[in-house]
């Protein structure tokens, strides 16, 4: 079971002031119009105190698990163990399931927290690998649009600028450079694919970053395709933008899109973040309140 996410929480004072301070940054009249946070002046002001940090971090190593980072906004705690070391200090059992064909592992209950720590952790993000899902649709055979005089087209970079009015922003200048898109990914990618796909529609050489979280997880069959073609889109209309990559292994107890999301937010890697997976809350459990914490966190 590696590289659990335990959520923290933020007190109800600290919770009102971060909305209110998600406000203020976006209104002009405020003197906090735009006064973004970096991740370690976010935990200073909403994240968990020093000493329930030490002695939460101090709990899970009494319980044989390995602590590996704390996120610099003081919300989060990544830690490794073992299935019974899970079991026991989480009281619940991590079972195999069989689900569409596929073996799963997922803990069979709700986890408990001791009551000492109670109020400043909010849950774990998962104790499972059921992981969200990529939503592209691929197509056996190519199906060209028909246009008004019967000819057929694909839809190209150039098309998309003209449908969304994105051309006379480039005319202007604003192509996204100097900018940076941070892509969230659970597989590797081919860079081939990307300058093909650039070189294809005559868009300028702007090859993207790779950021590999952790272990590399090779390449992911259905998720390296969605990789790809939001890594191509997103250099296809910020032309000019720096695209990260950044991508992270799935484990027993957290899918790689979480793990990239929370890399990315917690190291402050662009002020762009796109990610195209998918979930739906009700089957989220704590990961809701875990991932409302994170987008919290990016947008101060």
């Amino acid at each position: 079971m590696e590289r659990m996410l335990l959520h923290l929480t933020s007190s109800a004072e600290q919770t009102a002031a971060i909305e209110q301070l998600l406000a203020d940054q976006q209104d002009p009249a405020s003197p906090r119009y735009h006064a973004w946070l970096t991740p370690e002046q976010f935990g200073e002001q909403f994240g968990a105190a020093q000493e329930d940090i030490d002695a939460i971090t101090g709990w899970l190593e009494s319980r044989g698990f390995q602590v590996t980072e704390v996120g610099a906004g003081r919300r989060s705690i990544e830690f490794s163990g073992r299935v019974e070391q899970v079991e026991n200090a989480f009281h619940t059992q991590i079972h195999r399931y069989q689900w569409n064909g596929i073996e799963h592992v997922a803990n069979a209950s709700d986890i408990s927290i001791p009551a000492a720590l109670a109020p400043v952790v909010a849950g774990v993000a998962s104790l499972h690998n059921f992981a969200p899902r990529p939503f592209h649709h691929v197509i056996s055979a190519l199906a060209p649009l028909t246009d008004f005089n019967g000819g057929t087209h694909g839809l190209s970079p150039y098309d998309f600028a003209a449908i969304y009015d994105v051309a006379p922003l480039w005319t202007a200048g604003y192509d996204g450079t100097g900018q940076s898109i941070a892509i969230v990914g659970e597989s590797d990618i081919a860079m081939s694919d990307v300058t093909g796909f650039r070189a294809q529609f005559g868009l300028p050489v702007n090859n993207p970053t790779f950021i590999v979280n952790g272990k590399d997880p090779g390449y992911v069959p259905g998720d390296e395709t969605e990789s790809v073609l939001d890594v191509e889109w997103a250099g296809a209309v910020a032309k000019g933008a720096t695209i990260k990559f950044v991508t992270s292994a799935s484990t027993n107890a957290s899918d790689g899109v979480t793990l990239s999301a929370q890399y990315i937010v917690q190291h402050n890697t662009s002020p762009v973040m796109s990610l195209s997976y998918g979930a739906c809350e009700a089957q989220m459990g704590s990961g809701n309140s875990f991932y409302s914490g994170l987008w919290q966190q990016a947008a101060a």
